[in-house]
């Protein structure tokens, strides 16, 4: 398998991975400047030329995969017999330095409706690295013409039509997903709510709505939910920046991806877990 595809499934199955890859080459070496190496948690692809340079660098890697918002790094090695690493010697007679890039899981995040505001903020959250669930149980809100304006996203746009059950979706979302809910009809709103509590391994969960609307809902959400004052308090409405107070769709979205990337920030500083408690929920 080639590195570009390596780094294609990393993505794909949001594992976190490094491409480490021989930045410069001074005498003999096993490999040129520009071969590459991809090191995910438990396989590898690609070569950097093997020996103590290339478990050296393996052993870094998997360091910087469990390792909360890892920066690139080089590493030097000198290639003779005087120096023993800690897989061996290798005596080619050169020096190489290796450049280790770490390829992080990017945030996921899925907007159940995407109307005026879902639109807009559709629109903002695809010009940033991230997987973009786009959820709408109307077609026509999801039709090609209309998402148009995401053809040149920078996100990963994935689009879902549930006709029926929109919660539904939300078993079929990554680990730790942020959710927000701000569909047409607030009886759907209000079941999205009920299902993503019951749903471990979700990311954040925000609602869009008045403070009559929240007040309607923590309510059923207690007596007919069945769900305790501390699960409740994980969905966060009103949603957005504070302060902010426009009510134009654009003005919203905006104040709402910003809150949301504030978020993003905390979780870059959390401690890197490995968890399969969402796994039973995944397709």
């Amino acid at each position: 398998m080639s590195w570009v595809a390596a780094v294609a499934r990393l993505r794909a199955g949001r594992e976190p991975g490094v491409l480490v890859t021989v930045a410069t080459v001074r005498g003999h070496a096993p490999r040129r400047a520009g071969a590459k190496l991809v090191v995910g948690r438990t396989e590898t692809w690609g070569s950097i030329g093997g020996g103590n340079i290339e478990a050296v660098a393996i052993d870094r890697a998997r360091e910087l995969n469990d390792t909360a918002d890892p920066e690139p790094e080089l590493m030097e090695f000198a290639l003779n017999d005087k120096v023993t690493g800690r897989h061996g010697v290798q005596c080619c007679g050169g020096a190489v330095t290796v450049l280790l890039e770490p390829l992080p899981v990017v945030q996921a995040v899925a907007v159940f409706g995407v109307g005026h505001v879902g639109l807009e903020l559709a629109r903002i959250l695809a010009r940033h690295h991230l997987d973009l669930h786009l959820i709408d149980t109307r077609p026509d809100m999801l039709a090609d013409e209309r998402l148009g304006v995401l053809a040149d996203a920078v996100a990963q746009v994935h689009v879902h039509h549930t006709p029926l059950l929109p919660e539904e979706a939300l078993t079929q979302l990554p680990p730790g997903t942020h959710v927000l809910i701000m569909t047409h009809d607030h009886a759907e709103d209000a079941a999205l709510c009920d299902a993503a509590l019951r749903i471990p391994g979700l990311g954040s969960i925000g609602l869009i709505g008045s403070s009559a609307k929240w007040a309607r809902f923590r309510h059923r959400l207690s007596t007919e939910g069945g769900h305790d004052p501390a699960t409740i308090d994980r969905i966060k409405t009103p949603i957005g920046m504070t302060g902010i107070t426009g009510k134009e769709p654009a003005t919203i979205a905006l104040s709402v991806a910003a809150d949301l990337l504030r978020t993003f920030e905390q979780d870059s500083r959390l401690p890197v877990l490995t968890s399969t408690a969402h796994a039973a929920h995944l397709p």
